[in-house]
């Protein structure tokens, strides 16, 4: 028999949930309604009370229930030092938004701090989503750095590398990486790297108080592949050596290791190290990613993760 807490707690969560699909995902009252099973009337006073009870401000100000303890279960099983859940609209369950404002805030709070900091970031489209979620804010003594190159193997730059555009908005030195992301050969990538601005942007990864990275998926719909910077064949053969998940284009297999050989020796990114000593939060979800994650949190590549309720549920039943 439930008391009148947990009532009340489970009245606050629904509300919560109405208020950001309503607020955050965009969603009519109708199409909460039916997301939620109940009447538009109900949807209607459930969107009411997250505001009247301050659930909902810019962002979502009210953890639910069931996102804090899937946090809470993936913290236990992988030993994360962090780990935040969004809600997952059911209508479109690969959608970075909600994820992207829980980054965004942590972010922020990190900028805030007198104290200067250096944050290392990764790219990928989850990474610049958040960003895009960040307010204007002045914070010069604050440096931003690139774990990897910003350019194509034609000198293009690249879709979603995002220190740029971050220093843009909390006006912070920045330090993108003037490197291609894989080198031609493994004597260009050694040539390239010892280069002193990019020996010293390295030495400012290898420093990072916190960094943030994207996960991708190794496989015909790898962002990797999609985006140009890998070829099907390419790709194929680091399907054939067991690759399933990509951070900052360093491959590595079910179990977390790097995966010997192939583009690997041509990634010019800052090295991917196992059991890092400071904070590597992965930001990313989305049912394709799931291997991938799993991958990354069996072989500890990152001690932080930020993610959805669908996807924390598929890696707690995994």
């Amino acid at each position: 028999m439930s008391s009148a807490g947990d009532q009340e707690t489970s009245r606050l969560d629904d509300a919560a949930r109405a208020g950001w699909l309503y607020y955050v995902a965009g969603n009519t009252q109708d199409e909460i309604a039916r997301k939620l099973g109940v009447s538009r009337q109900t949807a209607q006073r459930l969107v009411s009370l997250a505001v009247s009870e301050k659930l909902v401000k810019v962002r979502l100000d009210h953890p639910i229930a069931s996102c804090m303890e899937l946090a809470r279960g993936l913290s236990e099983k992988f030993g994360l030092a962090t780990c935040e859940v969004a809600p997952t609209d059911p209508d479109a369950p690969a959608a970075l938004t909600g994820i992207a404002q829980i980054a965004a805030g942590e972010i922020e709070r990190i900028l805030k701090s007198d104290h200067p900091k250096i944050i290392a970031l990764g790219t990928g489209r989850a990474l610049r989503a958040c960003v895009e979620q960040l307010p204007k804010m002045d914070c010069p003594q604050h440096r931003i750095v690139s774990l990897l190159g910003n350019m194509m193997s034609d000198g293009a730059a690249t879709p979603y590398n995002v220190v740029i555009r971050m220093a843009d908005r909390v006006n912070a030195r920045h330090y993108p990486m003037p490197l291609p992301v894989f080198a031609r050969s493994v004597e260009e990538k050694q040539l390239l790297q010892q280069q002193e601005a990019v020996h010293n942007i390295l030495e400012l990864a290898r420093q990072a108080d916190v960094t943030y990275v994207g996960i991708g998926n190794i496989g015909d719909q790898a962002p990797l592949m999609i985006d140009g910077f890998v070829s099907r064949e390419e790709m194929r053969a680091l399907l054939k050596a067991g690759g399933v998940g990509e951070i900052t284009s360093w491959v590595f297999d079910r179990e977390g290791r790097l995966i010997d050989g192939l583009t690997n020796d041509r990634v010019a990114s800052a090295l991917l190290e196992a059991a890092p000593s400071k904070p590597v939060i992965a930001i990313a979800v989305g049912a394709l990613k799931v291997d991938a994650i799993m991958a990354a949190l069996r072989g500890k590549l990152i001690n932080g993760l930020i993610t959805d309720e669908a996807t924390a549920e598929s890696l707690l039943n995994f």
